[in-house]
């Protein structure tokens, strides 16, 4: 009996966020260890539908990095990076293509249309979607991009039809015959201010942004835009974290009223954030 009242609790919980986030659009984006767990990512696939089910309109944005290394070495190459980022020669844009935007994009659909949902997948060049130029940075990392435009309609087209658009991150060159690999978070970001989400939901591979990074019951809930400066020159967002954060900062300018950070290993995680009292993660907003 209590448990059918815990139950009964939880789904009286959700209904006041159900109600707030009814025909609103978050943007998802997936990897990490949810992805590479089966369970974890059966979890998240089905959080996904249920969003949908109760009304609420969600795209997931996905990378796959770990799938990328994996079919490079495959073929005897090995992965380089840059600077912790993906250096990617003609070969390796052919593996992006070939394995995120076909394998493990078409993946993601299939298992969101066994959970009871249905789902469009895309790349980036579909419909041009993104459009991008070469990265400028010091070090060279060949045919990595940053977006200068999106085209949200097949997105737009896709919500409006009740579909789950599944996006994964390449992008058209500005110049004729170039595609780019795009950094997903940003991919995600970028594609939330367009099409005026009201969420952009990274889940990452930690609870959050922590104040030792040791010590997990140290997580800070909330950053305000003005805040985050001082978190950098503290030492507190360093590291991987920095990109990451001003990713949510870069939305949140956008117009993007909330941007968080949550752990994609804790089952649920996007339900606990969007339909519960307590959320879990780092929210970031203006």
């Amino acid at each position: 009996m209590s448990t059918t009242i815990e139950k009964a609790h939880t789904l009286s919980e959700a209904l006041p966020y159900i109600q707030r986030y009814h025909g609103k659009t978050i943007v998802i984006k997936y990897g990490g260890s949810a992805m590479q767990s089966d369970e974890l990512c059966r979890q998240v696939i089905a959080d996904i539908v249920l969003l949908s089910l109760v009304g609420i309109r969600a795209v997931m944005v996905h990378g796959g990095g770990p799938e990328i290394n994996e079919f490079l070495k495959k073929i005897g190459k090995e992965p380089r990076f840059v600077g912790g980022l993906r250096y990617t020669d003609a070969e390796t844009m052919e593996a992006v293509q070939m394995v995120v935007c076909g394998r493990v994009s078409k993946q993601l659909a299939q298992l969101i249309g066994e959970q009871g949902g249905k789902a469009l997948s895309f790349s980036g060049m579909d419909g041009r979607l993104f459009v991008a130029k070469k990265i400028s940075r010091e070090e060279d990392l060949g045919l990595v991009g940053e977006i200068t435009e999106v085209n949200p309609e097949p997105v737009n087209m896709a919500l409006k039809s009740g579909y789950i658009p599944v996006v994964s991150t390449v992008a058209c060159g500005e110049e004729p015959g170039v595609m780019y690999n795009i950094n997903a978070d940003i991919a995600a970001a970028k594609l939330a201010v367009a099409i005026n989400a009201e969420k952009l939901i990274l889940l990452t591979d930690v609870r959050g942004v922590l104040r030792d990074p040791k010590d997990e019951s140290t997580l800070i809930p909330e950053i305000a835009l003005a805040d985050i400066a001082a978190l950098k020159d503290s030492g507190i967002i360093t590291g991987g974290f920095i990109p990451k954060v001003e990713c949510c900062a870069d939305v949140v300018k956008g117009g993007v009223p909330r941007a968080h950070i949550l752990d994609g290993r804790v089952p649920h995680s996007i339900l606990m954030e969007l339909l519960s009292d307590s959320g879990v993660g780092t929210m970031i907003y203006s």
